[in-house]
């Protein structure tokens, strides 16, 4: 089976000035150098001025593409789950070693240990299948929202924020290094006072969120770019019911993702996202990625450690 999406009769619909990722990802932040077989190198690594550590979600996605290429073309991610054991550093690469764990007829299994300086910095066991069918199917119902054509995004957003008197100077400085870090992800949250937080929120937060081009025809590469995509605010959901003002120490233990239905990554996804627990220094995120269409793209869960700063001491 070709891996090409047009047999999944999804139409890009992408404008023909858009910037063309798909030289971005195969040189940027989800290129590999093959060092040998079953082993890879990252060639870019994004270390944001406002984290401690490694985009983690660019380790997940690095992961994957180094899974990805040790199995058929005949064969699709359809879950992985990552362990995230300690902070990467964005001043030398990481290495991927894949073990190829199980390869059967439908389905076939891998493990990868991303290393850095000679420690792990992240695990990842994930697995790959054929295509098939079947007459029995069915899903949640995609929430009804605003689409996201009218509304702004997160850099436009952070530049209105920082112009409020109200804010606090915490995150000021949080949101103007947030602006000095593009993460060729464009996000439009449905509701554009979370991304300010001046008040507590419930534990909810539903966005919009496209890769910022045309990423090819791969349909692993659009899973890749995903897993990405989706830690970029999972974790911070966890937060929004804080008092403002509250400083927190916190990091990704683990990551889970299940592919349900083919998807672009350069088309607008709905992010719903939500934390059903938060205590003893951990919290709990999920996740649903549904397309514009109403079909649900993606599952995601997420454990993070989340303290606060009087009683950080990872």
């Amino acid at each position: 089976m070709s891996r090409k999406l047009e047999l999944f009769a999804l139409d890009s619909r992408m404008e023909d000035s858009e910037p063309d990722l798909d030289d971005f990802l195969k040189k940027s932040f989800l290129n590999l150098d093959k060092i040998d077989e079953n082993i890879y190198r990252s060639t870019y690594l994004l270390h944001p001025k406002y984290t401690k550590s490694v985009f983690g979600g660019q380790l997940i996605g690095q992961a994957l593409v180094a899974a990805a290429k040790t199995v058929p073309e005949s064969q699709f991610a359809h879950s992985l789950h990552c362990y995230f054991l300690q902070g990467g550093s964005g001043d030398r690469p990481v290495v991927y070693y894949v073990d190829r764990t199980r390869d059967g007829k439908t389905y076939c299994s891998r493990t990868v240990k991303a290393i850095q300086r000679g420690k792990a910095v992240l695990t990842m066991q994930t697995s790959f299948k054929k295509e098939e069918t079947d007459p029995y199917r069915h899903q949640f119902k995609m929430p009804k929202t605003v689409g996201p054509d009218n509304l702004l995004n997160t850099m436009d957003l952070a530049k209105i924020a920082l112009e409020s008197r109200n804010l606090p100077e915490k995150r000021k400085t949080m949101l103007g290094m947030f602006l000095d870090e593009p993460m060729n992800v464009e996000v439009r949250p449905i509701d554009p006072m979370h991304l300010a937080r001046v008040k507590p929120h419930a534990p909810h937060r539903q966005v919009w969120m496209r890769a910022c081009g045309h990423i090819g025809d791969d349909i692993n590469m659009h899973k890749c770019a995903a897993a990405y995509m989706s830690d970029l605010m999972l974790l911070d959901v966890a937060l929004m019911p804080a008092e403002t003002g509250t400083s927190f120490s916190i990091t990704s233990l683990d990551h889970s993702m299940w592919f349900h239905n083919p998807f672009h990554a350069n088309e607008w996804m709905l992010y719903e996202m939500e934390s059903p627990h938060c205590g003893s220094g951990r919290s709990l995120s999920l996740g649903r990625l549904w397309r514009s269409d109403g079909v649900l793209a993606m599952s995601i869960s997420q454990e993070g450690v989340i303290r606060t700063v009087a009683d950080s001491k990872l």
